[in-house]
């Protein structure tokens, strides 16, 4: 659970008396919005909307306010997570970021931001060097990739969704659904992630190419990104003895697939801290070797 930046001082005094939570449901950190989206010409730009004159999007507060609460909710030990869009408000939470570990001295605090859509080109290798997390849904771009060059150009599209550049300056992505916006399916988030294929069929090698993942890639996102994300990588996010058996089986197995494939799997077994949770009615499982 990720509760209102602005109740840091409430949420630091539930968790000291009462603790963070269980390994089922515990209190993650502090969630804030700095900006809105892209579809509602709301996510904030340092230039305008290319098809809105002299406008660049709103914020949903000062950046005076959100150092306020980062800082506050930091100095008391509690993970923040803000939503940030557009370019601009990307710039923002990262320079309030870099300037509130630099204050409160080094800590693992894994700072994040939701979704990181569009950055500015130096931003984007600011993930890695500050430490911060980017908690990305690679399935927007399945529908973004239709219509968002009218939104803001064909300049700023090539640092939109910039998996492949995020990877290489070494930040870490945590891939998500956003649902209920999106669906939750991780498969198809792992498709558009390799592929960067779009739902009009129109970009059958990928939109934005240069910025495709491999499938390695994006399974670790999903897994072990996910889980460091939340500080839980000690004892889940990948398969190893002694970590909790959480364990996902495929019907069919990914890196057997042409990547344009890759939607066709399905879930056929959930196994939850070592016991089968879920098993598809008809799910055909090969058996392992000896």
């Amino acid at each position: 659970l990720y509760l209102p930046l602005e109740d840091w001082h409430a949420v630091a005094d539930t968790v000291a008396a009462d603790g963070a939570g269980d390994d089922w449901v515990r209190i993650g950190g502090l969630k804030e919005f700095m900006d809105g989206s892209a579809g509602s010409r709301t996510a904030f730009f340092a230039e305008p909307y290319a098809d809105s004159a002299g406008y660049r999007g709103l914020l949903r507060h000062s950046p005076a306010v959100m150092a306020h609460w980062i800082g506050a909710a930091d100095s008391v030990h509690l993970q923040v997570a803000i939503h940030a869009i557009g370019d601009s408000a990307n710039a923002i939470i990262l320079g309030i970021y870099d300037s509130v570990a630099t204050a409160h001295g080094p800590r693992d605090r894994r700072f994040r931001i939701e979704h990181a859509q569009h950055l500015r080109p130096r931003d984007i290798a600011r993930f890695g060097e500050l430490g911060v997390v980017a908690s990305v849904q690679p399935i927007h771009l399945v529908d973004d990739g239709r219509w968002i060059q009218d939104r803001i150009g064909p300049e700023r599209i090539k640092y939109t969704y910039p998996f492949r550049t995020m990877l290489d300056t070494h930040a870490v992505l945590a891939f998500g659904s956003d649902w209920p916006v999106a669906t939750p399916d991780p498969i198809a988030g792992i498709a558009a992630a390799v592929t960067r294929q779009t739902s009009d069929g129109k970009n059958p090698d990928g939109w934005m190419p240069q910025q495709k993942i491999t499938l390695d890639e994006a399974l670790r996102a999903y897994t072990w990104g996910d889980s460091y994300a939340n500080f839980t990588e000690t004892h889940r996010g990948t398969l190893a003895s002694g970590k909790w058996a959480d364990i996902t089986v495929l019907d069919q197995d990914l890196f057997a697939l042409p990547p344009a494939r890759i939607g066709t799997a399905h879930v056929a077994m959930t196994v939850v801290g070592g016991r089968i949770v879920y098993r598809r009615p008809g799910a055909l499982l090969a058996h392992p070797r000896p």
